[in-house]
């Protein structure tokens, strides 16, 4: 097979914290040269977030592997004429600063096209780059609030906020990820750039399509704790088993149902007289759940095809059989942290090319080297860096 798919495209990273970040490590794992462009003054905030894994925190090196660094003060004149002419050299920039600040450091996509109409600038922002929330500071918790994600959650009585922030990475990086590539795609035909546009609560809202779809035939608003996939419906939610886990029972077909019930030898449970306007014989199948261990409901799974898998806690899901036949908890050698980092593989796999695994970059430690590749000499190199442009 070939190489990686993204061998050759340039990127240059601006962004900071999740979104951005998970992003762009994406795209690194499928073979663009990601550079992140980092303030001097400590960089992306994700490496001081506790707790720290040595040198900077885990959360940095499970987000920026495969990646260089680069440091370059865009509030000093010096710096933002070196980021133009990195730009020329560049297919795509991404950055998740409040829509305007872009512009206002005098790198918007406008003053970006005119150093290379091909470029691509991708903005991450919590709201988008127009409409009346644009300004508004947020993180995931305020978006999947604003998208209706969160009243859907929890039981009956009250909201509770997700686990993970969706609102970041499925509906920030992935959908970043999918308009860079379209962006590419377009660009090899037009040979134009383009500005690509990702709100994260947007992204959010998206995760809503399908049970908003089916509340609009209904006639009536999604409701939290009544609907089939936030615990309204027996077959399809978590269940305590005899030894006090859990296990997730998701028979959202007929046929699955059914074939549970009879594999447990109720098969009365599946029949229609249970439906109770679709809530289902809740009570039944809670105490046929408290009749095994969370193990013994594993191996029964094993055995049926029934969408039955136990609730994994805790460090379980690293040493699941599965997980660790795919590969998808990685070790990166990392030498200067002195140890392996662990990290999470990308699910977007190309069958056949091995991904790259290169540590998270030190702060600046590829500086001098971008630099140079995008033509700079060694003595513009120094006056950037009298400048106080490198930090």
């Amino acid at each position: 097979m070939g190489g990686l798919p993204l061998s050759g495209v340039r990127i240059l990273d601006l962004s900071r914290l999740l979104p951005g970040p998970y992003a762009t490590m994406v795209l690194a794992d499928l073979g663009a040269d990601v550079v992140k462009l980092e303030d001097p003054r400590g960089g992306d905030y994700a490496r001081w977030m506790p707790p720290m894994a040595g040198e900077q925190s885990g959360a940095f090196h499970a987000l920026n592997r495969n990646k260089r660094s680069m440091t370059l003060d865009l509030r000093l004149p010096e710096g933002v004429g070196a980021m133009l002419r990195l730009v020329r050299g560049c297919d795509v920039v991404v950055e998740s600063f409040r829509p305007g600040v872009m512009e206002r450091l005098g790198v918007g996509f406008e003053v970006l096209s005119r150093e290379n109409p091909r470029v691509i600038l991708c903005s991450i922002s919590g709201y988008g780059q127009d409409g009346p929330y644009r300004d508004r500071a947020g993180h995931d918790l305020d978006y999947v609030a604003v998208a209706g994600v969160l009243a859907v959650n929890g039981p009956p009585d009250g909201p509770l906020p997700l686990g993970v922030p969706v609102a970041d990475v499925a509906g920030g990086g992935w959908p970043a990820v999918a308009g860079i590539l379209a962006a590419l795609l377009r660009r090899n035909a037009t040979g134009e750039g383009a500005h690509v546009d990702v709100a994260m609560s947007e992204g959010a809202l998206a995760m809503l399509a399908l049970g908003q779809g089916g509340a609009d035939a209904r006639g009536s608003p999604l409701r939290r704790g009544t609907e089939m996939l936030n615990g309204g419906w027996a077959r399809y939610g978590v269940y305590r088993t005899r030894d006090g886990r859990f296990v997730a029972l998701a028979a959202y077909e007929d046929k699955f149902l059914r074939a549970f019930c009879e594999g447990v030898g109720r098969p009365e449970l599946a029949s229609p007289e249970f439906d109770r306007h679709g809530a289902g014989p809740r009570q039944e199948l809670e105490a046929v759940f408290r009749s095994r261990t969370r193990d013994e409901w594993a191996a029964f799974a094993a055995e049926h095809d029934v969408c039955l898998m136990p609730v994994l806690e805790g460090d379980e899901p690293r040493l699941d059989p599965h997980f660790v036949a795919r590969g998808s908890f990685l070790e990166i050698e990392t030498p200067w942290e002195g140890r392996p980092m662990p990290s999470i593989a990308s699910p977007a796999r190309i069958l056949g090319v091995a991904a790259p695994r290169r540590p998270a970059p030190a702060l600046g430690a590829d500086t001098g080297a971008v630099l140079a590749e995008a033509g700079f000499s060694a003595a513009e190199v120094d006056d950037l860096r009298r400048a106080g442009a490198l930090g």
